[in-house]
């Protein structure tokens, strides 16, 4: 599987989603499961991430930040099971090229009306690409929700007009995300049976369930 994150919108969390569903695949495939992480954003912050870690890697972490990503991957990616793109914070050459490439497309929305909004020019890409590649697969799913607010059902709904699939799983905002990536970590491993924890757990697995 090629899994692709990917939004017209930076700031949606991508980069902490793309490193936490990769050590859900780590830790929840079994041990034949072999995961790679390509940073496909200039910025480099999977790589910077990589970079704090000081424990063993759950996987490697690679820069293919380059509009080639389309040719280049698929040889890296006949080693793995499963590789993840971590995409660029806006629309450009870079991403056309992970939508070529990608089986499925996670499309996180933080529950705005600007982020719903910004959809639009992802779904136009998506469905321009399908017509390149038959198996592309794409999914929204509500990031950064807001805990105990509607917020998050009437994103989804506001959604319904891309006809386009959402997740069941949602993905609270939550502080101990940003305290696990200050060291290389996910929250798999900080608070293994904390809330986020489990709400990642839900995420692979229906990732898993649905589109493996």
């Amino acid at each position: 599987m090629i899994l692709a994150v990917l939004h017209a919108k930076g700031g949606v969390g991508k980069t902490t989603l793309a490193l936490h569903i990769a050590a859900g695949f780590a830790t929840q495939s079994g041990q034949s499961a072999r995961v790679l992480v390509v940073d496909a954003d200039p910025q480099g912050s999977a790589r910077d991430w990589a970079a704090a870690r000081t424990q063993a890697p759950l996987f490697p972490v690679i820069g293919l930040d380059r509009p080639t990503l389309h040719r280049e991957l698929p040889a890296l990616a006949r080693d793995y099971t499963h590789t993840i793109i971590d995409g660029p914070p806006r629309v450009a050459a870079l991403t056309r090229s992970a939508l070529v490439v990608a089986n499925l497309v996670l499309i996180p929305v933080q529950p705005s009306p600007y982020d719903v909004w910004a959809c639009a020019e992802m779904v136009t890409l998506v469905k321009e690409a399908t017509a390149l590649t038959e198996n592309l697969k794409a999914v929204f799913m509500v990031n950064r929700k807001i805990a105990q607010t509607a917020i998050g059902r009437e994103v989804r709904e506001a959604l319904a007009q891309y006809a386009l699939p959402v997740l069941r799983t949602t993905i609270a905002q939550r502080v101990a995300f940003a305290e696990a990536a200050a060291t290389g970590r996910t929250v798999l491993e900080t608070e293994p049976h904390g809330r986020a924890a489990q709400e990642i757990t839900a995420l692979v697995h229906e990732i898993l369930e649905e589109y493996a």
